[in-house]
């Protein structure tokens, strides 16, 4: 009985796949619609584990879809379209394809979930902090767009979740490029160090992210950056830098006056006033 059973399926199997082969090299475009939609609403029923199926009606959507635009029938194979390169995690297709449907249909029923998914794509598609962040900050107009459009929408907490997500990526990496600038101090680019790059970074660093996490470490590393800078220089430029150094730790001192990092500034501020002194004397 088992052995029968097992034949049966395996009939049944290659009976659905001659009939997939017939629609995907036939010359029958309502056959390959009716494939193709047929196969995205099983996989959709099974879950985004069957991706054999998503693999299947893409190919055929991929025939049929541009012979319906501008149809009765474009809308549906236009959503389905992209949302099946979102099943299959292909989200630069998916995201592309969703702003098309957005543009094509405005008025759709799906238009929220398409400007979602648009949205999220991007999201997905988006690097680790250390590479180039072109897509996160798209991600983030693209969800702030969302958010904008449909302030009571289906998707508002996560879309909300998500783009604080990835400004903090965008945090994390403008922190570690001024600490970059800072850890090269010693190196000059056309006679300007980067302990000053550091200090420059730092502080856009801070106005531009006011509630940062980092927020101290950034204070304390434009401090030091600075003290390093002047201990540095010449000694006719030493005493204004270090003046300089002695007010950026007073803003340490203002905000973390108890700080992890403020001994360690406090020594170093022990340094400053004695060679201070000595630039005086």
């Amino acid at each position: 009985m088992k052995k029968i059973i097992s034949i049966f399926i395996i009939l049944i199997s290659l009976t659905g796949c001659g009939e997939y082969q017939r629609a995907l090299n036939g010359d029958d475009v309502g056959k390959k619609y009716e494939a193709a939609v047929a196969l995205y609403e099983e996989a959709q029923e099974k879950g985004r584990s069957n991706k054999g199926k998503y693999r299947k009606a893409l190919r055929l959507l991929e025939q049929v879809v541009p012979q319906y635009r501008g149809k009765p029938q474009g809308e549906k194979l236009s959503f389905i379209y992209a949302n099946t390169y979102f099943e299959l995690g292909d989200f630069s297709l998916s995201g592309y394809e969703f702003d098309r449907f957005s543009t094509s249909y405005p008025r759709s029923e799906r238009a929220e979930e398409a400007a979602y998914k648009s949205a999220k794509s991007y999201y997905y598609d988006s690097p680790r902090y250390t590479l180039d962040q072109t897509s996160t900050n798209q991600a983030i107009q693209k969800l702030q767009t969302y958010i904008n459009r449909y302030p009571s929408g289906e998707y508002l907490d996560e879309a909300n979740e998500l783009a604080k997500e990835l400004r903090e990526k965008l945090e994390e990496k403008a922190f570690e490029i001024a600490k970059l600038y800072y850890n090269q101090g010693d190196l000059f680019i056309s006679g300007y160090s980067n302990y000053q790059a550091a200090v420059s970074a730092f502080d856009n660093f801070i106005v531009d992210y006011p509630g940062t996490p980092y927020r101290e470490k950034a204070y304390y590393y434009k401090f030091d950056a600075q003290y390093k800078y002047a201990i540095g220089s010449y000694e006719l430029l030493m005493a204004d830098r270090l003046k300089e150094a002695k007010e950026y730790f007073k803003t340490l001192k203002k905000y973390y006056p108890e700080g992890e990092l403020t001994a360690d500034a406090e020594e170093s501020m022990t340094d400053i006033n004695e060679r201070l002194q000595q630039l005086e004397k």
